[in-house]
């Protein structure tokens, strides 16, 4: 996917949008990040500004900068597989999860209520985050520990978003599949969408291309680059259903892409139908199945439609979806860096969501 030439005045066009970024870097809500919009079958806007760190002699960040994408991983790979293994009949939905992973059963009788359903939607009664990298090693003590969490509400009570509940959904899916996730999604979601930069652990040619997200002092010592930030998903070696997948924004770009024209070639639009609608369980949520949708206020913004899918991640990353217009915007950054401390981008993302929308005109009418 080309920057559409009609828009090589792009510099002019989103100089609102762009001027929030570069404002962004000067206040150290991020070193770095770069953004890419889609417009139709067009891309519209591709820009990156900063650096991998704040340190003046750090890269450049560009378009083809990679990044840690944290928990759009959720979106660009755990959910899409889910939708794969649904159309293809293996995976139930409604199915218990303990029929699945069988090391999710336990004492609490509650636990042979939640569905793959429950956990795609966070509404499974497990917690938000458990530091699980604090009691275990291995990717199998971690998981077993996760399978172990105590439940915190009743299945289908409240919605709480759960990254536990993700890691249960990446074994779950695993288990049907019969491989792990990261082969899987190469093979069936990467690869068809021409995502060539895309992947669960990037090799070691890769990781000069990569930003630092943390400067590690308590857990790994060291500076995290080209791994996973998340303490879970690097203790499960990388591959996890809530994090682990790098990025550059235009590969995100092309995942939106496909996913706004119906999801083709990977999906059908049934599919597509199914996982979008936001779910009726518990009364209120503001989930669909595996995608965050828009509630006001929103790191969205204002202007994206009810119709619209996205999700973001803790390492300064999102990517959102509209359906009714066939817009996308990715925005992928290393707000983490250097010690996870800056908040500054919960400001700026929606801006930046509502600068880009108004560049196009589409300001108007939601």
């Amino acid at each position: 996917m080309a920057l559409n030439p009609a828009y090589s005045d792009q510099e002019r066009r989103f100089a609102g949008a762009f001027d929030l970024l570069r404002a962004g870097v000067e206040q150290r809500a991020f070193p770095g990040a770069a953004l890419a919009v889609t417009l139709g079958d067009e891309l519209v806007a591709l820009k990156a500004v900063g650096r991998f760190t704040y340190d003046a002699g750090s890269p450049e960040v560009t378009p083809d900068t990679i990044f840690d994408l944290a928990s759009v991983s959720k979106i660009i790979a755990t959910t899409p597989m889910a939708m794969i293994l649904y159309q293809r009949g293996l995976l139930d939905l409604d199915t218990p999860v303990q029929a699945i992973v069988p090391e999710f059963a336990g004492a609490d009788a509650r636990r042979a209520e939640v569905s793959i359903r429950m956990l795609l939607a966070h509404c499974s009664g497990l917690p938000a985050y458990v530091p699980l990298f604090e009691q275990a090693n291995t990717r199998d003590a971690l998981l077993l520990a996760a399978c172990r969490v105590p439940l915190e509400a009743a299945p289908g009570e409240r919605t709480e978003y759960s990254d536990i509940g993700f890691i249960i959904v990446g074994e779950a899916l695993t288990g049907l599949a019969g491989e792990p996730l990261d082969s899987f999604c190469q093979r069936e979601i990467f690869g068809p969408l021409s995502m060539a930069h895309t992947c669960f652990n990037p090799g070691p040619a890769w990781k000069p291309h990569i930003p630092p997200t943390a400067d590690d002092r308590r857990f790994r010592h060291g500076i995290v680059q080209g791994e996973v930030h998340d303490e879970n998903a690097w203790v499960m070696g990388g591959v996890a259903g809530h994090a682990g997948v790098f990025a550059p924004a235009l590969d995100v770009a092309r995942f939106a892409h496909a996913l706004l024209r119906g999801g083709g070639p990977i999906l059908r639009p049934p599919t597509l139908d199914a996982f979008a609608q936001r779910q009726d369980t518990p009364l209120g949520s503001p989930r669909a199945l595996g995608f965050d949708v828009p509630s006001q206020p929103s790191q969205s913004g204002r202007y994206f439609s009810a119709r619209s899918l996205g999700h973001l991640g803790f390492t300064g990353t999102s990517l959102w979806m509209d359906r009714e217009r066939g817009l996308g915007v990715t925005l992928l950054s290393n707000r983490t860096w250097p010690d996870r401390g800056s908040r500054a981008i919960q400001r700026i993302r929606p801006a930046v969501h509502d600068a880009a929308i108004q560049a196009l005109g589409l300001d108007h009418g939601n």
